[in-house]
């Protein structure tokens, strides 16, 4: 298995620049890829956070294995002691049950508040997660178009941006990134296969051909029976079965190896859970 690389005066910016933005808030959204729960949870997720009100969002459910989903939300649930919902971003059916969380888990701060002699205010709550589970696309849900942004609050650097959601609720409008912090190469592969990892950090026929080898041992037949195989599931026998070949009759293997990912990463190879739980 190639190394994928991790850069350590990327991750120190990052973690100091999360810490800075979690100062601010009262509630945290965190975003995990429901296709890897386990994979794209940050291991020191408690210490970046400290004590703030958690809400676990399993991202991409839509492109997930349903029964998978369904256990690992129980199990992250227990494990973190906070609420898990599993979501989609371009699905609104669950925006309400997502905010009256965030009220809920908002109101011990405005209560404490009160109690000192200042008025009440609305909820503020930020979003966080690793590169590309979707951050982005869970703040422009929360957001929809018809909110406007607030600008600066008191007390809060004027750089941050803020959008009210509505009356209870402030929304930062930039997303915390989460920095890539992981020892465990095979973590590390996942999170490529979702293309958590820019592709100057892996060789793509690296990751692919090691994509394929995991979908074997959690979806055996899915490769054969998607790509009409008989021969063994590997890149060159892909790649020849597509008919892309290069000079001298050669499989083109690059280019099979960004197809297959990218199968999976739109979804066309089927809803698929890379970390199994049993």
């Amino acid at each position: 298995m190639e190394h994928i690389h991790w850069y350590p005066g990327h991750i120190a910016k990052a973690e100091k620049k999360l810490k800075e933005q979690v100062n601010i808030v009262d509630v945290v959204i965190e975003v995990l890829d429901a296709r890897i729960p386990d994979s794209s949870a940050y291991p020191d997720i408690k210490k970046l956070l400290r004590d703030k009100p958690r809400l676990i969002l399993l991202n991409k459910s839509d492109l997930a294995d349903n029964e998978q989903t369904a256990k690992w939300t129980k199990l992250i649930k227990e494990k973190n002691n906070c609420f898990v919902l599993p979501t989609s971003a371009g699905d609104n059916k669950d925006l309400s049950k997502i905010l009256n969380k965030v009220t809920e888990l908002g109101q011990p701060k405005i209560i404490a508040l009160v109690k000192k002699g200042l008025l009440p205010r609305a909820v503020r709550v930020m979003v966080v997660g690793m590169p590309n589970v979707g951050k982005s696309s869970i703040i422009n849900k929360l957001i929809k178009k018809s909110k406007t942004k607030t600008g600066a609050k008191a007390g809060v650097t004027r750089e941050q941006q803020w959008v009210r959601i509505n009356p209870k609720i402030d929304l930062l409008d930039t997303p915390g990134i989460i920095p890539l912090k992981q020892e465990d190469q095979k973590k590390a592969y996942k999170l490529a296969f979702v293309d958590s990892i820019g592709e100057n950090a892996y060789d793509v026929e690296a990751v692919a051909a090691e994509f394929l080898n995991t979908i074997k041992e959690v979806y055996p037949d899915l490769i054969k029976t998607y790509y009409k195989l008989d021969e063994e599931e590997t890149i060159e026998n892909i790649a020849l079965k597509r008919n892309w070949i290069v000079q001298g009759g050669k499989p083109d293997t690059k280019r099979c190896a960004q197809n297959i990912l990218n199968d999976f990463r739109t979804g066309r190879l089927g809803k698929l859970t890379l970390d199994k739980y049993e």
